[in-house]
């Protein structure tokens, strides 16, 4: 795990500098949150807006070794920029432009991993948001740890909020459905 906590640094040490609003999520969100499991890359959000993606791009390719030919082209159509960092650690970086991602980015705070090791994660609730909305079946069995270990600390009301306006776009009200089914059976335990 060292090495991926050593590539989140990495990544973050380079935001920082340049003062992007970003946040961790992910497996290493998950770390934090929820059950643990293997994670064998780093996923973050960097807050980009629309219209402004290029000079994002352009600067992590710079300072990154795309994972990919035609990396920038890649980004540009699907807003997610592949990188690898110095130690050879796969990065999905999410170009966000949505007032919720801009909000989770600002809910972000910093959590200590390891001694020396501080990074900016995502919260419990946003962390939710996000597996629920990508809506795979690892995604849910993520949101069921973070409920299982979170339990009574969640705001559902707050996360049910953040996500019904995405499911609505993306069509998909099931959702919703199934996220009061994992509360439900977090609540009874």
């Amino acid at each position: 795990m060292n090495h991926l906590f050593a590539a989140a640094q990495e990544v973050q040490d380079f935001m920082q500098k340049r003062g992007w609003r970003f946040c961790f999520i992910g497996g290493l969100a998950l770390l934090r949150w929820g059950s643990p499991r293997t994670t064998q890359d780093v996923d973050v959000s960097v807050f980009t807006g629309f219209g402004n993606e290029e000079s994002y791009i352009r600067d992590l390719l710079a300072r990154f070794t795309a994972r990919l030919e035609g990396a920038a082209e890649f980004a540009r159509d699907s807003r997610v920029v592949l990188v690898k960092t110095s130690n050879g650690v796969p990065v999905d970086l999410a170009l966000g432009a949505v007032a919720f991602e801009q909000e989770a980015v600002r809910r972000a705070t910093p959590f200590e991993f390891a001694p020396g090791i501080s990074l900016v994660t995502c919260s419990a609730e946003d962390l939710i948001v996000l597996k629920a909305f990508a809506a795979r079946e690892q995604d849910w069995a993520d949101v069921e740890g973070i409920a299982a270990r979170q339990r009574d600390r969640l705001d559902w009301d707050f996360i049910m909020d953040q996500l019904r306006p995405l499911c609505q776009a993306k069509e998909a009200p099931d959702i919703l459905d199934r996220l009061a089914e994992v509360r439900r059976k977090a609540e009874r335990v």
